[in-house]
């Protein structure tokens, strides 16, 4: 009824003259003709969808509940297209997104199995993501879709928590299995080190048994060449070890240790002068 209107700088208005669209209405202070002219507002900030228990089926036929949230602003260049084709952004999301995101999801979700859809959730949501994008496209723009819940079958959970229990066990065998081998490999190289040492201990004694054997084999071959070259050598050796002591008892027809006795080798004895006789005397 006014003449004046003001639009704030988070939305845009759509100008009506008698129910048709002649301008858009930028931020602050517009003036209008009264009864003909009509301002439509349209906010520009990010609105938020939520659709709960969106229920779908897996490839393997196992049912679920999604829970998907969307994110999405209309533009301020595509606000007239906005207005022409749904009024404003609640009959794009009544008309498209609602119903495009509902079956969009089922036909993505039915492409992936229940555990894939589990172990996999960042690629399913960007399938869904861009399946809704393509699908959903006007003059708005959808700025992000998140899966936020993913619910089965209590027989389903039930079914992956006993699977995944199961799975828990066979690692934990096969690191318990993993740990004894381990033990075993310490073992056996503690063995095989033990054994280097001792045949290497057995190695140096029999190598140094050898060396000795074959120094006392060279002083012997040495010792009977000396011999060989003087045979008066040993009676050296004794003559320089003899204390000059005589044994105590001897037995008959014994040799005197170190004394040649050969009548041969003794010079014979020079007799010594007989003494004059005595002189009588004659009395007189």
């Amino acid at each position: 009824m006014g003449s004046w209107y003001t639009i704030d700088q988070r939305e845009r208005g759509v100008i009506l003259r008698n129910g048709k669209l002649i301008g858009i209405a930028t931020p602050g202070l517009g003036f209008k003709i009264p009864f003909i002219d009509s301002i439509v507002k349209i906010s520009l900030e990010t609105q938020r969808a939520r659709f709960d228990k969106v229920h779908s089926y897996s490839r393997d036929q196992q049912p679920a509940n999604l829970t998907i949230s969307v994110n999405y602003r209309a533009t301020e260049d595509k606000v007239d297209d906005l207005y022409s084709q749904f009024g404003g952004l609640r009959g794009y999301a009544d008309r498209v997104l609602f119903p495009k995101v509902n079956s969009e999801s089922k036909i993505v979700f039915g492409q992936f199995n229940a555990v894939t859809a589990i172990q996999e959730r960042g690629r399913l949501n960007s399938e869904v993501m861009a399946a809704i994008l393509k699908a959903a496209a006007g003059p708005v723009v959808i700025e992000s879709v998140q899966i936020e819940n993913l619910d089965f079958s209590a027989e389903y959970e039930k079914s992956i928590e006993q699977r995944m229990l199961a799975e828990v066990e066979v690692q934990r065998l096969r690191q318990n299995a993993e740990r004894e081998k381990v033990q075993a490999e310490i073992v056996v190289t503690k063995a095989t080190a033990e054994a280097n040492a001792v045949r290497q201990r057995a190695q140096a004694e029999a190598d140094a048994i050898k060396l000795r054997g074959e120094a006392e084999a060279a002083a012997i071959r040495a010792r009977g060449a000396a011999l060989g070259d003087n045979p008066n050598l040993v009676n050296l050796v004794q003559a320089e070890k003899w204390d000059g002591k005589l044994p105590v008892t001897m037995l008959p027809g014994g040799a005197v240790p170190m004394l040649n006795l050969d009548p041969r080798s003794v010079a014979p004895a020079t007799p010594r002068a007989a003494a004059p006789a005595p002189t009588v005397g004659v009395a007189r």
